[in-house]
């Protein structure tokens, strides 16, 4: 083997094996990325109603906008809407979410290579209206005075828990329950249980 070729096998095998540790140089920290999702979600209204504390179930989609300060802290805004109204049992009361929109404070931690546990608390703005038919008939007594504008108070304390799995290079597959708001008027509390994606850049 003549001396060129011999100096270029030698200088490819060390580009070959400083590779890696190149790309793990330039890999962006975690503290560094922000990140965007999107989420279907449950909606479980809960507590309805003075006497009976009826429930009901709607569906909303929610975008989510954040970015992470260091390797544990992370704030991010969400905007929603529901798209599938509440049916109360018992009664013929309809709850709607028109939208909400979100802000929230959270901490994550990783437990595995690929997975990560969160939790996170802030502050929720909704706007809905609640629907009663037949409101003359006595089983609808108790839902009389949430007919109308729902929520009565428009902003509430929000928190939720939940983990991720990565799936693809900086795409990861998210679970979490946790509440929407709690209505100081009714007493009704509205809980949040989602799936979705969340790309991180």
């Amino acid at each position: 083997m003549n001396k060129v070729a011999s100096r270029f096998l030698t200088t490819s095998l060390i580009t070959l094996c400083l590779a890696p540790l190149a790309s793990q140089a330039q890999e962006t920290p975690r503290s560094d990325k922000h990140y965007v999702g999107l989420l279907v979600t449950a909606l479980e209204h809960r507590s309805i109603g003075d006497r009976t504390k009826e429930d009901g179930w709607g569906q909303a989609g929610s975008v989510v906008i954040g970015g992470h300060l260091n390797d544990l802290i992370h704030a991010e805004i969400r905007l929603g809407g529901g798209f599938s109204d509440a049916e109360v049992s018992r009664g013929d009361l309809t709850l709607a979410v028109d939208y909400f929109a979100s802000w929230y404070m959270g901490l994550h931690y990783p437990v595995t290579s690929y997975a990560n546990v969160y939790a996170q608390a802030g502050f929720t703005h909704i706007k809905g209206d609640a629907t009663l038919a037949n409101r003359e008939e006595g089983y609808n007594a108790q839902f009389r005075d949430i007919e109308g504008d729902y929520p009565d108070s428009s902003f509430s304390i929000s928190w939720l828990a939940g983990i991720d799995f990565q799936v693809l290079d900086n795409t990861f597959l998210v679970f979490e329950g946790g509440r929407l708001f709690k209505d100081t008027g009714s007493s009704a509390n509205t809980f949040q249980f989602s799936s979705g994606l969340r790309y991180e850049f």
